[in-house]
């Protein structure tokens, strides 16, 4: 962090804290400071990237940190008075001195955030420079300068250079901006990294598609297994044991040569060719079937990519491609849906006409169903036990359903109604009454 934001930033507080009423670690490198009348400042002190920060929104704390660190924190300064707040030896390291009073006496203890670059640490020390705990400890092996438990902290070198300078006109204002910008920053940071994974898979069944044989390829390939067999069944009487090939008219009258590839049966060998004929012919009525499958899965790839291009939140990335935990194994995917999870209840998403007729036959009575008004669109499942889910629950169900069905932005209505309210007509054709309709802006 710059010299001149840290001594804007002391400046500020040195005229509007006395008191530390909370301070606490919220993430590995971040710690909370709640001063006099819930004045808070966000410390984050990762090397090379420290920065100080407000935001309007309190920011919850990733896990409980209990580290001797953390103690010595909570031990030192909740509750505590603050004596003096300076830039220590003019150099880019804020001390905040202050007092608290234990059972026995007042303790003096002093907060030490270095903002240097990679060596940037919090220390906490007492009246006589002597660490206490550090969030940081360093041995003589990684630094000249050692920071441990129980001896006196040596000074940092003091720079030579002459730091520039530049004036703030409100650092309240600044600190929320720096927030805002560090937002941004690490959202599209998280957009980069999900669109990067999808867009590996979208590539590969590209690729995939790409590679599929051709329906008629393929018919074309088995009316010559066809026709090679017929014609070896009906030379069978001409055949020598062991004959390599054989000379024939086909049925254009065209003579040809057909190779028997030194079977000891040419009548096993034409079986083997019929079998060949139908697993062709079988393939060609399924080829479309698959591409299909296959096509509809690449469009709900890229729509995912969009969605996640268009997000406003590291949240909302996050719901529409969640996180894999670090151990999870990897499995094979069995559901013929895609599924989102939102506030603990199961969001379920059809991407194709078979996955929204899979939707429709296997959900239950009570769980409740979302469509598109009046227009062609994907069936949205929210999983439930209760005759009425959250309004959270069910706006975020509508926005999926409606992000996933059209390629426009605007205001888009979705109803939905409980499964035990709709008719299936034929495939994925549905009536449903009663419902109710909720409008969303995508």
């Amino acid at each position: 962090m710059k010299y001149f934001l840290l001594k804007e930033i002391v400046a500020y507080l040195s005229t509007n804290v006395q008191n530390i009423k909370i301070i606490k670690r919220i993430d590995n490198n971040i710690i909370i400071i709640e001063f006099n009348n819930k004045n808070t400042l966000y410390f984050d002190m990762s090397k090379g990237n420290s920065t100080i920060f407000k935001c309007e929104k309190s920011i919850s704390s990733k896990k409980d940190f209990n580290a001797p660190f953390d103690i010595a924190l909570q031990k030192r300064f909740i509750n505590s008075k603050i004596e003096n707040i300076e830039l220590y030896n003019d150099d880019k390291i804020i001390n905040i001195r202050v007092n608290s009073f234990s059972s026995y006496k007042k303790l003096t203890t002093i907060l030490q955030l270095e903002f240097t670059g990679k060596h940037t640490n919090i220390i906490i020390l007492d009246e006589n420079r002597v660490i206490l705990e550090a969030l940081r400890h360093i041995d003589e092996f990684s630094s000249s300068r050692v920071v441990k438990v129980g001896i006196k902290l040596e000074e940092i070198p003091k720079q030579s250079f002459i730091p520039k300078i530049e004036e703030v006109v409100d650092i309240e204002k600044y600190l929320y901006e720096i927030y805002e910008e560090k937002q941004k920053q690490s959202l599209e940071n998280v957009k980069k990294q999900k669109i990067s994974q999808i867009d590996k898979k979208a590539k590969k069944l590209k690729k995939t598609i790409d590679s599929l044989p051709k329906k008629e390829e393929l018919e074309l390939e088995s009316n010559e297994f066809y026709e090679k067999a017929n014609l070896i069944l009906s030379n069978l009487h001409n055949l020598k044991p062991y004959q390599k090939s054989l000379k024939v008219y086909n049925y254009q009258g065209i003579e040809v040569e057909i190779d028997l590839e030194e079977k000891p049966s040419a009548s096993k060998y034409s079986n083997e060719l019929f079998k060949k004929a139908k697993r062709a012919k079988q393939k060609a009525l399924n080829i479309s079937l698959e591409k299909d499958n296959l096509d509809e899965k690449l469009e709900f790839l890229l729509r995912l990519m969009c969605n996640i291009k268009n997000a406003n939140s590291i949240e909302e990335c996050d719901f529409l491609s969640p996180k894999k935990e670090k151990n999870q194994i990897k499995t094979k995917k069995a559901q013929a849906y895609e599924s989102f999870y939102f506030e603990g209840f199961k969001i379920m998403l059809g991407t194709s006409e078979r996955e929204n007729i899979y939707l429709l036959q296997n959900s239950k009575a009570s769980d409740f169903w979302f469509h598109l008004k009046d227009r062609p669109s994907c069936h949205v499942i929210v999983q439930n036990t209760k005759k009425t889910i959250p309004d959270s629950v069910i706006e975020q169900a509508a926005i999926l359903c409606a992000k996933f069905s059209v390629d426009f932005t605007g205001n888009i209505d979705v109803d939905f109604t409980q499964r035990r309210n709709v008719k299936i007509q034929s495939g994925a054709n549905v009536l449903y009454n009663p419902y109710s309709t909720i409008g969303v802006k995508i």
